[in-house]
């Protein structure tokens, strides 16, 4: 097991992740009881013996996911820490789908991009936006004025929630148990709450997902993937800079740019990790 800082910010912060080189023989249950015991809220299960193109899955306690970006961001740096190179130009495989991944040594960690492919962007009702959005904790003059909610997929949706203020968003305090159940009836993966910095092309943001049993993430690429596409949709901006983990003491960044492309609005998301062995020291090795 080898724990990994995702997207950290100036050598600072980032989401614990646990990456492992998959012993295809573990059952599911084996697994989430792994993420249990790395006291990780994610952790990142790779077989290498797939050949060039390395199959990645990802598991939380509560189960498997279809992805993962920060999860996809840690297993991409400990690949290239273990073969010793400074660069690598790959390719992953996970949740049935295949994709580029780049990995650099950077003199701040291990800079990771990956392809994310199209995101869908569609609206929801307002009965659905209401019923999340009290389960939030969020009040109709808490929103952003200039931006609404819109349900967000790279593969598996989530709501996006745009507030007007940085203290607002750092007072949510949702009712996780109703939030759970709320996303599960309407099939979210989660809330990703977030305010746009007023001055450049970045956001500050909050992703709660009780329903896949993470009250609160540190980090959330994927979802930082989606608010680029929904910005690139509703205010043509290509590229942005969201910085998370902030109520957890662990400052995240991760970075996204978007393109509009034959398939729709297709994403790449980016950030730095850091190798490390436990979830306390800052050794550059591998847990034994």
């Amino acid at each position: 097991m080898t724990i990994v800082d995702a997207c950290t910010r100036r050598r600072q912060g980032g989401s614990p992740t646990a990456v492992l080189i998959d012993d295809i023989t573990l059952s599911d249950r084996a697994r989430r009881a792994i993420v249990r015991r790395a006291g990780t809220s994610h952790a990142a299960f790779v077989d290498t013996d797939a050949g060039a193109t390395p199959t990645v899955r990802f598991f939380t306690a509560h189960g498997e996911l279809t992805n993962c970006g920060h999860g996809t961001i840690a297993a991409q740096a400990v690949l290239l820490h273990r073969r010793r190179i400074k660069e690598h130009r790959s390719r992953q495989r996970t949740g049935g789908r295949t994709f580029d991944t780049t990995a650099i040594q950077r003199d701040d960690g291990i800079e990771v991009w990956f392809d994310q492919g199209p995101v869908e962007i569609q609206g929801c009702s307002a009965a659905e936006r209401d019923s999340t959005l009290a389960t939030l904790g969020i009040r109709p003059n808490d929103m952003a004025t200039e931006d609404i909610p819109c349900v967000a997929s790279p593969g598996t949706p989530r709501l996006l929630v745009p507030v007007r203020t940085l203290p607002t968003l750092l007072s949510i305090r949702p009712d996780l148990r109703r939030l759970a159940a709320e996303c599960r009836r309407l099939g979210y993966l989660g809330c990703f709450v977030y305010t746009l910095s007023p001055t450049r092309n970045a956001a500050t943001a909050r992703m709660f997902a009780p329903a896949i049993g993470v009250a609160e993430d540190v980090v959330n690429a994927n979802s930082t993937g989606c608010l680029a596409a929904h910005l690139f949709a509703t205010h043509g901006r290509n590229s942005i800079e969201v910085e998370q983990g902030h109520t957890a003491g662990r400052p995240s960044s991760v970075f996204a740019t978007a393109t509009a492309t034959a398939e729709g609005i297709s994403v790449r998301v980016g950030g730095i990790a850091r190798v490390r062995s436990s979830p306390t020291d800052t050794a550059d090795e591998e847990v034994p």
